[in-house]
């Protein structure tokens, strides 16, 4: 059975979200879902989740699965609104704990957050097989970007996250906390050894001027064209690029809330003692 797959692009965050499901009246997972955030006004909204809700109600279709394909420094994920709403089990790679680890010592977070991944539902491990009702499906790790990242495997179809992008625009980054260009170089790889006919679903795109939105790609495009690492780029010139060009990138606007949201699967910070909850914006460090 090959999966049905409807996209919701976020233009304010230039992410892409996912219902893949097995048929209508069937079952589905989330992929990659977005809360709304105002960082202006510190002030969320659920506009975009609620988008998908209604789709899921539309298509009757049960949520099994919320799935992060890593805990994103872009945009806030609504993966603890939507279980909240619809449903279903949150996950993410079984590495997330060296994220939360490295992320509680810089916010300093509270003593009570365990590193421990239990935050979330369940913790995938590279090669686990899963299924989405009348679907079997596979986590495939792709570290690299973070020493989280996880792709999922549909049939023909991998959700790859931030690992790569549309074949004009390249690669993620590797700079972030534990993140590492050479192992990114060696997911990247183990994506492109599928099939050539395998469709790549991207998390993000940041089109050219001129050219519209896409978010779907096949391995065959990627090593052909993608402008950083096509057919015949070494490791080194590789890691060398990413490197240089890493090193010219901006912080997302959104990363330091995002980040000590997500490392919480979606859930806000405890409430201090007069009933607020805080992001944390450590000063001078990153």
């Amino acid at each position: 059975m090959q999966p049905n797959i409807q996209a919701f692009f976020d233009p304010a965050t230039w992410t892409v979200t996912y219902v893949v499901f097995d048929e209508r009246g069937g079952s589905c997972a989330i992929i990659d879902p977005v809360l709304d955030y105002d960082p202006k006004a510190g002030r969320t909204k659920t506009v975009s989740a609620d988008k998908l809700i209604s789709f899921i109600h539309e298509q009757h279709l049960t949520v099994e699965w919320i799935l992060e394909t890593h805990a994103h420094a872009d945009h806030l994920s609504s993966a603890d609104y939507l279980k909240g709403k619809l449903g279903g089990k949150t996950a993410i790679g079984d590495h997330i704990p060296v994220v939360q680890q490295t992320f509680k010592k810089l916010f300093n977070m509270e003593a009570t957050f365990s590193p421990d991944g239990s935050q979330f539902d369940h913790l995938l491990a590279d090669g686990e097989s899963f299924g989405v009702g009348k679907l079997p499906a596979k986590a495939i790790s792709v570290s690299g970007h973070t020493p989280a990242d996880m792709a999922y495997q549909f049939e023909d179809v991998i959700f790859i996250g931030d690992t790569l992008f549309m074949p004009d625009i390249g690669t993620a980054r590797a700079d972030f906390p534990g993140g590492d260009a050479r192992q990114l170089y060696h997911s990247i790889r183990k994506l492109l050894d599928f099939p050539p006919d395998t469709r790549l679903f991207m998390c993000h795109d940041y089109p050219p001027k001129g050219r519209d939105v896409q978010w779907q790609s096949t391995v065959a495009e990627e090593r052909a064209y993608n402008i950083h690492v096509h057919d015949g780029v070494s490791e080194e010139e590789f890691v060398a690029m990413r490197t240089a060009r890493d090193a010219t990138l901006e912080m997302p606007v959104l990363m330091l809330p995002s980040v000590q949201f997500n490392v919480r699967a979606g859930q806000m910070p405890p409430a201090e003692d007069n009933g607020i909850a805080y992001f944390k914006i450590p000063i001078n460090v990153i």
